[in-house]
């Protein structure tokens, strides 16, 4: 009966409570905004050039995407590290790229904003409606134009004192980085058990460390591998670990970073209308 008044509630303030979840890439951004129901109200993409004002080209790819609507609320997922005591950025890769980008996106807009780590967005997502869902510990393996990682142990994202928890592609293998050896341009053209093999050896480093029992594979290269090499990393994983590990691919439709970066957009306004 509660969640079904809260319903009723979400629906009466809807037309005047939005959020803007964006998802800031190296060489783009994307935006989406939702009403506080969570139903979708506006979106913008733009590319980012290398030479691009990041900041007024983020606030105006998601002014646009809003359409006139004020916005209660923005998060942004960026590539890095983000200190959860401050809410400041390290070097993210991003052009144009600065540590106060929040802050100078508040003054912009006119909005509180929260950045937030991508991977761990992806995450969320993958928690509360992916390959996750229904699981109190898991880790996240991305897998896109660069490498990193996410944990959510108790049901709880997190974050680490600096931000860096689960940050896989940091470490390195006979010298050469994660980064190096998983990323897109890494990949391209070797074999699938090659392929399986080198993420296998990134799983079990979260695997040994902090036993989840389910990694899930996200990013471009995790979800287009799908259940295949899902199923291929869990039997190099198996060769590794003693500890039973379930392997999955990441099931969130479109853009993770997106839709995690909505869903804590909405978390946040809602508690603060509803408490």
């Amino acid at each position: 009966m509660a969640s079904t008044a809260r319903v009723g509630l979400y629906g009466l303030v809807a037309d005047r409570a939005h959020v803007a979840g964006v998802d800031l890439r190296r060489d783009a951004v994307h935006v989406s905004v939702a009403d506080i129901a969570g139903n979708p109200a506006g979106s913008a993409s733009r590319p980012l050039p290398p030479s691009s004002d990041l900041c007024a080209l983020v606030a105006d790819a998601v002014t646009e995407a809003a359409g006139g609507r004020a916005l209660h609320t923005v998060v942004l997922g960026t590539p890095g590290l983000i200190d959860p005591r401050t809410g400041r950025a390290t070097d993210s890769g991003v052009p144009g790229g600065r540590p106060d980008l929040g802050a100078a996106l508040r003054d912009r807009l006119g909005t509180p904003v929260r950045l937030e780590n991508e991977v761990n967005l992806g995450a969320i997502a993958e928690h509360r409606e992916g390959a996750a869902a229904g699981r109190d510990d898991f880790a996240l393996l991305w897998l896109d134009d660069g490498v990193g990682g996410a944990l959510v142990l108790d049901g709880r994202l997190r974050r680490g004192a600096s931000g860096g928890a689960g940050e896989v592609g940091l470490l390195k293998v006979g010298g050469t980085d994660f980064c190096a050896l998983l990323d897109e341009a890494a990949v391209a053209g070797l074999d699938e058990e090659v392929v399986a093999g080198r993420i296998a050896e990134a799983v079990f480093v979260l695997v040994a460390v902090l036993d989840p029992g389910l990694v899930v594979l996200g990013g471009t290269l995790g979800r287009a591998g799908g259940d295949r090499l899902a199923g291929l990393v869990a039997a190099h994983l198996g060769r590794l670990s003693p500890a039973a590990t379930e392997v999955r691919p990441g099931r969130v439709e479109g853009d993770a970073v997106l839709r995690g970066a909505v869903l804590t957009a909405l978390d946040l306004v809602r508690d603060d209308v509803f408490g």
